[in-house]
């Protein structure tokens, strides 16, 4: 298996106008069922049949979202993944044959947004593009303002968590998963959001009831973040219902 570096070779890629949806599926039939559909809905579509030329059509002109399959005859789609999140923030859709609980975790954990099993209905995978549609441009209005929890600001914009108050820079880093659940709390402040809402958001249709989960991940954010992580002040659990952020 080539090493995911080779798509790190590309350089900075260049700012540009919208790119579009990138398909990356090396399935002729289902490519062109998939680009019909797109551009009946008036998307632009642009295809790759491989993982590092997925990675320089990214670089070229990074697109407004990604439907990725994860069995690709040159790398492996995680690798993709990894590759595009060093830069790229906007939704990654995983549609793969793969359906066991640990792809589907180890997609979402490396920076997939959502995770479709094949065979799939067009609708159901349409109506999913849609929401992380969605999700990105509201995303990027209600992270413009950094926030301040314990010694640390938390700047969703620029995706990074540094210590607050002090010249000299220090940064802290979050996981994939982790940085996905503490923007869901950011930007509803005050507000309390359901643990299965989370779930599903981060995880996945299918994945409500794995509660196991998201105490995992929130013990792990409040040990990085507050600090006193056995009293926390701002990450708050709201027993039996979900979590809130407390400004």
């Amino acid at each position: 298996m080539a090493s995911p570096a080779a798509g790190s070779r590309l350089g900075t890629p260049r700012p540009g106008p919208g790119g579009g949806i990138l398909i990356v599926e090396d399935e002729a039939e289902l490519v062109r069922a998939l680009r019909i559909n797109l551009r009946a809905r008036q998307y632009e579509v642009r295809c790759a049949g491989t993982g590092r030329e997925a990675l320089a059509l990214a670089a070229t002109r990074p697109p407004d979202a990604v439907i990725l399959d994860l069995g690709l005859p040159d790398i492996d789609g995680t690798e993709v993944i990894v590759e595009l999140r060093r830069w790229y923030r906007a939704p990654i859709i995983v549609l793969s044959g793969r359906a066991s609980p640990g792809d589907m975790i180890g997609a979402l954990d490396v920076g997939a947004d959502d995770y479709v099993t094949k065979p799939f209905a067009m609708a159901e995978l349409l109506a999913r593009l849609r929401a992380a549609l969605r999700r990105d441009e509201g995303g990027t209005a209600a992270g413009s303002r950094p926030v301040v929890i314990g010694r640390w600001l938390v700047d969703l914009a620029a995706h990074q968590v540094r210590r607050a108050g002090t010249e000299v820079t220090e940064t802290l880093r979050l996981t994939p998963t982790e940085w996905r659940i503490l923007e869901m709390l950011l930007r509803r402040p005050g507000q309390l959001v359901s643990s299965a809402q989370i779930l599903t958001d981060v995880w996945g249709p299918g994945f409500q009831q794995r509660s196991n989960y998201l105490r995992f991940h929130m013990a792990r954010l409040r040990r990085k973040l507050e600090d006193c992580p056995a009293r926390p002040r701002h990450l708050l659990t709201e027993p039996g219902m979900g979590y809130r952020y407390q400004p």
